[in-house]
């Protein structure tokens, strides 16, 4: 995931999180902003009570890698935000990459 493609303004984080809609399972949230603009944006973000900063990094790292690997998934004309929940601690890259993907399929219905 480059730069450019990143949602950094705390207050449009925060925006995202309370006002729009969402859907969920058990390793992941993903919220979903509708927009003009056909660039997709994206954030990631994990509780703290997730583990220690490595393993969350790890965690956040392995997220970023399946955005780039499932990007053409994701429709052009919304801002996506990420969580990322205490079970993906549990599980193996490609489990937690069959969620995300049945997440977006989900999500661009």
């Amino acid at each position: 995931m480059k730069k450019k493609d990143i949602i950094k303004s705390k207050r449009e984080f925060n925006y995202i999180i309370n006002n729009c809609s969402y859907i969920k399972n058990k390793n992941f949230v993903i919220y979903i902003k509708k927009k003009e603009d056909k660039i997709p944006l994206f954030g990631i973000a994990i509780s703290k009570k997730v583990g220690n900063a490595v393993e969350r990094n790890k965690l956040k790292r392995q997220t970023r890698m399946i955005i780039d690997i499932l990007k053409q998934n994701f429709k052009n004309y919304n801002d996506y935000i990420i969580m990322i929940k205490k079970d993906c601690k549990l599980i193996s890259f490609k489990e937690m990459k069959e969620s995300l993907e049945n997440l977006i399929e989900r999500s661009n219905q």
